[in-house]
């Protein structure tokens, strides 16, 4: 059995302010028992303050994969696999990154591959999806449009993925703001996407995603654990918090697998 803990939390610019922020859900999560935090995408340095016409003056700070803000972070960690978001500076390119890593070093990096509209102003797009081993399970990242797309997750799940962690900054309808967070379109999506990427790859996901405003924007939350029949095993609703779920993820994999092998089913060939 493994606790596995998805964090809904704000993050801005003051990477002083944000590393505290990590310490206490770090220290949270702890004391919860978990072995897993998935942190928010841009955990460090915060997201973009206006997703249509990003103000370059005003990105998050970029950093290096080898900043010492990463092995602070690793002295944090400890024993427990901790997920978090960032802005990679590769060069003259930024990426929109997440990192994955124990008190031990950095386990596996990804950078966003799919960019919405806006964030392509501000971001190179990535271009793979990998799996890597940790202490609890072979774990894949996403990061948050990149759940959109069936293939992200399909690709990590191909590459042995048992648990997704999925960091996001995702916000409330842009366009179409519902007066009720419970009522906007994206406030459904997210959540329909976590359980879809779970249930039709049957892993277990961890979802993250940053809480408050930023700008104009205002983040949903919605942190949650889902089982691999999509089913949702903890969750935070709105609000700043962990949603913990304990889960015997081979356990729980085989069983969703045991009739229907979605994996081992597909037809490859007749796909386009």
């Amino acid at each position: 059995m493994v606790r596995i803990a998805a964090a809904s939390a704000h993050f801005g610019r003051d990477l002083e302010f944000d590393l505290q922020r990590v310490a206490k859900l770090i220290g949270d999560a702890r004391a919860a028992g978990a072995a897993l935090l998935v942190l928010p995408d841009a955990t460090l340095g915060g997201y973009l303050a206006d997703l249509r016409h990003p103000d370059p003056d005003a990105l998050p700070p970029a950093l290096d994969p080898g900043d010492p803000v990463f092995k602070r972070m690793a002295g944090l960690a400890g024993e427990m696999v901790v997920c978090a978001g960032y802005c990679e500076a590769d060069g003259a390119d930024r990426y929109n990154a997440a990192v994955c890593l124990t008190g031990d070093g950095v386990l596996g990096r990804h950078r966003k591959v799919h960019l919405p509209a806006g964030e392509i102003t501000a971001y190179a797009p990535g271009d793979r999806f990998d799996a890597f081993d940790t202490p609890v399970g072979r774990v894949g990242m996403l990061i948050d449009y990149d759940k959109t797309f069936p293939e992200s997750a399909r690709s990590l799940a191909l590459d042995g993925a048992e648990i997704l962690a999925c960091l996001s900054a995702w916000p409330t309808s842009i366009t179409n703001r519902a007066p009720r967070m419970t009522q906007d379109r994206q406030s459904r999506l997210f959540d329909l996407y976590d359980r879809a990427r779970a249930a039709e790859n049957q892993v277990v996901l961890a979802s993250s995603n940053q809480t408050g405003a930023m700008g104009g924007m205002r983040f949903l939350g919605q942190a949650k654990v889902v089982g691999p029949g999509g089913e949702i095993l903890a969750r935070t609703w709105s609000k700043a918090g962990l949603a913990v779920a304990e889960v015997d993820v081979p356990t729980e994999i085989a069983r969703a697998r045991r009739v229907l092998n979605h994996l081992a089913e597909l037809r490859p060939g007749s796909y386009r």
